[in-house]
């Protein structure tokens, strides 16, 4: 029997999973996640730097688990520890964030009415690659998320059957089984920094990918390849108003 739900003055849970994030963008991360979210929950893949300490540094992180062996390359056993953590909090709804994205300005204020409403179980939201930089995202037949809308933020409904696919890499960051619930998409972005490094930290990434994935299994080789393109096709990024 489904889980009756809970429409008024619910608490939003965020919830992520980090690796040797210490010196990226993890703090700026979590100072923004901390303005608008109730609690924020942590899975952390056997860090070698001091990301464990950083996260403990904020009041928000309710709980942190840190793993002695890293579950790199298994990505979807992690995603199901940091379900299991995350929905041992008792929470509302949950936010499925990485540890590079930052949501747009805006959201703050505008969030709290998603959460708020007893229509949908879950939300998606457009995300984009912003690339050598912060101030414009790629856009091209391989970088074209910002396009679609991915679910992040869904209803937390006790009771319910919660999968996720056996997938190594790029698994999804809610359970596959919310497709049978209704939702809804915000005209609200996500802002994604993973590429926006230099071109060697780009490099490496792409190196890790494919020693991970070397024949695309789990994503596409296009992508893959397009990762070290000298000229892609960049769009600048404009807050709303601008």
């Amino acid at each position: 029997m489904r889980a009756v739900r809970k429409s008024r003055g619910n608490r939003l849970t965020a919830m992520m999973q980090v690796r040797n994030e210490a010196d990226r963008y993890l703090s700026t991360v979590l100072e923004d996640l901390s303005q608008f979210v109730d609690d924020i929950v942590i899975v952390d893949d056997a860090s070698t730097d001091g990301t464990p300490q950083l996260c403990r540094s904020f009041s928000k992180v309710v709980k942190l688990v840190v793993l002695t062996e890293s579950h790199f390359g298994r990505e979807w056993k992690l995603r199901e520890l940091l379900w299991r953590v995350a929905v041992s909090t008792g929470p509302d709804w949950l936010l499925a964030l990485d540890a590079d994205e930052i949501f747009e300005d805006r959201a703050k204020d505008r969030i709290r009415a998603l959460i708020d409403q007893d229509r949908y179980d879950w939300v998606g939201f457009r995300i984009f690659d912003f690339w050598g930089g912060f101030t414009h995202y790629r856009e091209d037949e391989h970088w074209n998320l910002h396009r679609r809308f991915t679910p992040v933020l869904v209803r937390y409904l006790p009771g319910f059957h919660y999968v996720y696919p056996p997938m190594d890499l790029h698994v999804p960051r809610i359970p596959l089984t919310y497709a049978a619930l209704p939702g809804t998409c915000s005209g609200l972005r996500i802002k994604h920094f993973g590429w926006a490094g230099t071109a060697e930290e780009r490099r490496r990434k792409y190196e890790r990918y494919r020693a991970l994935d070397p024949e695309g299994r789990w994503g596409c080789d296009a992508q893959y390849r397009s990762v070290l393109d000298p000229n892609p096709r960049l769009v600048e990024w404009r807050e709303e108003g601008e």
